[in-house]
């Protein structure tokens, strides 16, 4: 089983890309829209993703966050696996300690009989949410328990995942079905193979480990960009040829939006910039529209933060944009780049990735 544990991690570029290019989708809900809207603009955008030869589609667990959609990742790429064909989908990324990692074993693996092959498990051990609403999730207020305990859990999913848990065990007789324990049992034809493990994070403990572990390791570049080159540097020092990967592979979250002209552009970030206000300061709520971000009378300390926020944010013209992000691809020896692009409608999404696709020369062009 071993030798096919690796595929699908590294991607080819396509056109005049640097690297890879990828989607991260949060299932924005924009004021005026629903959730049902949400989720059909992500199959159009997995779609358009998989035509534009984009290398994997992943999505985000959040919570309690009635702009965001995507609190359960494996029912959302369920979904996309009936509307797709080749792109690998995949979790960007499920939050271990909310849950048991058996499971996340179970639900990836029935992903995997759904869709064989292309099915990508990325793990973070951030509760993807305020602490009140972990405490729900997790059935307890000990937090920091299940974060110190993160090791120990991606151990015992791994375990799960391979169905190799040591004679003697507790869980030995315990099986994640669908999973391997139907290829070895009598009669059985199942394939072997599992969804490769990612790690995720925004500070160095993941990207330790990740490396430690030989595992491929992605980078919430879009949330905390301060951090990214030294953790990508931390993964590689700290990387360990494995089974999975005889060589680091990086990959990196980017906020970036295209539009056809720059003032669009500008007015599409904006109402990202204003929901993260809005939450930073507990207040989480629809994405707004770029009218009301654009009439809305900042404080001093907000202009502040929305002036720092969309610095990070590559956003401009398909050639700005493609400029931008050919930098960062150079800047951070970044393997790979998942684009985020968060706005108010599911329209200006789609166009962004479209555009990025164009500026790149990518297959598949209308």
């Amino acid at each position: 089983m071993e030798e096919n544990r690796g595929d699908g991690i590294r991607g080819t570029a396509g056109g005049t890309a640097p690297v890879p290019l990828s989607v991260l989708d949060l299932v924005t809900v924009g004021a005026g829209r629903t959730a049902s809207q949400a989720l059909r603009t992500s199959v159009d955008i997995a779609q358009l993703a998989e035509r534009r030869g984009f290398h994997r589609y992943w999505v985000a667990e959040h919570h309690s966050m009635p702009g965001v959609a995507s609190s359960s990742p494996a029912v959302i790429l369920a979904h996309l696996a009936a509307y797709t064909e080749r792109i690998r989908l995949g979790s960007g990324g499920v939050m271990l300690p909310n849950h048991a990692p058996l499971v996340i074993a179970e639900q990836f693996g029935t992903l995997e009989a759904m869709a064989p092959g292309r099915v990508d498990l990325g793990l973070g051990r951030a509760p993807g949410t305020d602490g009140a609403t972990a405490a729900a999730l997790r059935r307890t207020d000990r937090l920091n328990e299940g974060a110190d305990d993160f090791p120990e859990q991606l151990a015992e999913l791994v375990r799960f995942l391979d169905d190799d848990f040591p004679d003697g065990h507790p869980y030995a007789r315990i099986h994640a079905v669908p999973g391997p324990v139907q290829a070895t049992s009598p009669g059985g034809v199942q394939s072997a193979a599992r969804p490769p493990v990612w790690l995720l994070g925004s500070s160095g403990f993941s990207a330790r480990l990740a490396g430690v572990l030989g595992l491929p390791f992605a980078f919430a570049h879009h949330f905390s960009a301060r951090n990214t080159v030294p953790a990508l540097d931390l993964y590689r020092e700290s990387f360990r040829p494995s089974a999975v990967l005889d060589a680091p592979y990086a990959l990196i979250g980017v906020a970036a939006l295209a539009a056809d002209e720059e003032r669009e552009a500008r007015r599409q970030v904006l109402t990202g910039a204003l929901s993260m206000v809005r939450l930073r300061t507990g207040r989480p709520g629809l994405v707004p529209s770029p009218e009301e971000a654009e009439a809305y009378d900042f404080s001093p300390m907000e202009r502040e933060f929305v002036d720092g926020w969309l610095k990070d944010i590559v956003h401009g013209t398909p050639d700005e944009v493609r400029s931008g992000l050919d930098d960062l691809a150079k800047r951070t020896g970044a393997d790979e780049l998942m684009i985020t692009a968060n706005a108010h409608g599911g329209e200006a999404r789609l166009r962004s990735y479209e555009l990025i696709a164009d500026a790149y020369g990518l297959p598949g062009a209308a």
